[in-house]
């Protein structure tokens, strides 16, 4: 019998497991779902199918859930499952969880010692007719899109070299190619990164390695154009720390903050550094190339926003000393300046957005998810001390703010529909989780409007655990 999971802030409350796999055919909907509406929302849950081994774990160290809203025709569908990993095999097996810090090797059972501890949590990317579930720790894990069945651990027919993907891809829309990287791509807490490219077949056309100034969470990236862009942020891991049994990362403000940029589609060597005070950013909005500027919009941070790094790098957390904004970094790659200018363009947020037309190009419209003491009080929703309590359509040319909010709700990251209507900017859809009942519902919005409210409301007669990533694909794009 499965022992209770601990009443700690990762599994109490919002943050409690749900563990449920399920198929509901055909949610009730308030309102009415637009019929152009056509495609596959696929997003990632952390869920732990059993009680951390060591008595308490993070929330990000949960079994990867993989769950796909499937709009037809006005209509639309749920389905999740667990990726089967070979770390979630190994704990049913056993019938309890035999990996201990969150990654971290050296507090594992013996039993499982030298094999793969990836979960698969983070992200659900579709690319030339694969559906992948990523975890920046591991090779990525192919799904079927339809069924969501495992199919297993991928590496491109054996040409990725490197040991790890992150879990921030970078796609390109006109050319169809992928791009992404990955940290310690040589092992655990070493400074390699590889970068790689997939072309729209499918194929993986190169790989690339370069060395980081430090081992950092190099959680996300960006690309425009013509550059690809490198964040690398004093959230660090050392062997020494694993080998203590800590946690995979702490915070060490007296490393600086570095950024790479090189070429799309160039070489490694031609990679310049920047360098700049040290600050955290999770995720970026968007990025863009101007004659010689270089542009990247983030929501970044005077510190690390996940507690248990901050504490375990020996720091006190106070997210009133976060100083968090979306701003815009801006890199003269024609200059002789070895840092970077700062331009704010809006308040602290996180889950930024763009719609798919607007990706690696100079752009008006984004929207990012946020937290506003004044629409509420925090509630305890996934990694860090607050969930969302609201979500905002931003103008990053004039700063002009939509914002909405419903009282007593969590919101979760917001993803971007295209609209096949000429001039019609396109929906966002958000998972809302409804304090007093407990449930879940889905909203869909007007991108254009989001501050009007909901168009439709998806209603979930069950409770989601947040969330990390997802990803929208239209029909046009499966293959």
């Amino acid at each position: 019998m499965a022992h209770p999971f601990p009443e700690t802030r990762d599994f109490a409350g919002h943050n409690a497991v749900v563990r449920i796999e399920c198929d509901i055919f055909d949610l009730i909907v308030e309102g009415e779902i637009p019929k152009e509406i056509n495609g596959v929302w696929y997003r990632s849950v952390p869920d732990p199918q059993f009680p951390p081994k060591l008595g308490d774990d993070v929330f990000i160290s949960g079994d990867g859930m993989i769950g796909a809203f499937i709009f037809e025709d006005g209509h639309v569908d749920f389905k999740q499952k667990y990726v089967m990993t070979e770390r979630l095999k190994n704990d049913r097996a056993a019938r309890r969880s035999l990996y201990g810090a969150y990654r971290n090797p050296f507090t594992d059972d013996e039993s499982v010692q030298g094999k793969p501890r990836g979960v698969a949590n983070t992200t659900p990317i579709y690319h030339a007719g694969k559906l992948f579930a990523l975890k920046e720790d591991s090779p990525p894990m192919e799904v079927n899109p339809l069924t969501l069945e495992t199919v297993g651990s991928y590496d491109y027919n054996g040409k990725l070299k490197s040991e790890t993907m992150t879990a921030h891809t970078r796609w390109d829309p006109d050319t169809d190619e992928l791009y992404f990287f990955g940290y310690e791509a040589g092992g655990l807490a070493t400074t390699d990164v590889s970068y790689c490219k997939v072309d729209s077949a499918g194929n993986l056309v190169s790989e690339q390695w370069f060395k980081a100034p430090y081992c950092s969470m190099m959680h996300d990236f960006v690309v425009t154009k013509e550059h690809a862009i490198f964040p690398v942020f004093p959230t660090v891991c050392t062997m020494e720390g694993l080998k203590k049994g800590n946690q995979h990362w702490e915070w060490d403000p007296t490393k600086n903050t570095h950024v790479g940029i090189m070429p799309r589609d160039g070489d490694v060597s031609e990679m310049r550094w920047f360098e700049g005070p040290p600050c955290f950013s999770y995720h970026m909005m968007n990025s863009f190339t101007e004659d010689n500027l270089v542009h990247m919009d983030l929501c970044v941070a005077d510190m690390n926003m996940f507690p248990f790094i901050m504490i375990d790098g020996g720091h006190d957390y106070n997210p009133r000393n976060a100083n968090g904004r979306l701003a815009r970094w801006t890199f003269d790659m024609a200059g002789d300046s070895n840092t970077w200018v700062e331009t704010q363009l809006g308040p602290d947020g996180d889950m930024p957005r763009v719609a798919d037309k607007d990706m690696m190009k100079d752009y008006e419209i984004g929207y990012y998810a946020h937290f506003n003491p004044q629409f509420g009080p925090p509630i305890l929703s996934g990694p860090t001390p607050a969930g969302f309590n609201a979500m905002s359509r931003i103008n990053v040319k004039t700063g002009e703010l939509k914002t909405f909010f419903i009282p007593g709700t969590t919101l979760q990251e917001p993803v971007h529909i295209k609209s096949n209507t000429e001039g019609h900017e396109g929906y966002i859809s958000v998972v809302c989780d409804i304090h007093e009942t407990g449930l879940t519902d889905v909203l869909l919005l007007e991108a254009e409007n989001v501050d009007k409210g909901p168009i439709a409301t998806m209603k979930l007669p069950m409770r989601f655990r947040s969330g990390v990533h997802g990803n929208w694909v239209a029909n046009e794009r499966f293959k």
